[in-house]
């Protein structure tokens, strides 16, 4: 059995300052010790010459190769926008910074 238990989920929800109910901490101080559990498990039955994986078919990256194609315009990409500036997007100032 894991070693995790109320108090160990009451405090992680308090770090990630999620509001837990004293039923939210019982039901998941339960479900996380068995997830726990179950990596141990794994962690016990996976050796050296077990390879680590992250997904249980083989993955390989898609790449294509990155060529100039038709686009937009900047007059086309600005014609929908509510308001426009210099060849930009003009939005409105959120920071409180002067432009």
């Amino acid at each position: 059995m894991s070693s995790l238990e109320r108090a160990d989920v009451a405090r992680l929800a308090a770090l990630a300052r999620i509001d837990m109910t004293d039923e939210d901490l019982d039901r998941l101080s339960g479900q996380l010790a068995a997830i726990v559990d179950s990596v141990a498990k794994v962690a016990e039955v996976a050796g050296q010459d077990v390879p680590a994986t992250s997904h249980p078919i083989p993955m390989s990256n898609v790449h294509r190769e990155d060529e100039v194609r038709p686009s937009l315009s900047q007059a086309d990409a600005l014609s929908g926008a509510p308001e426009a500036e210099e060849g930009r997007f003009r939005v409105p100032q959120i920071l409180g910074e002067e432009a």
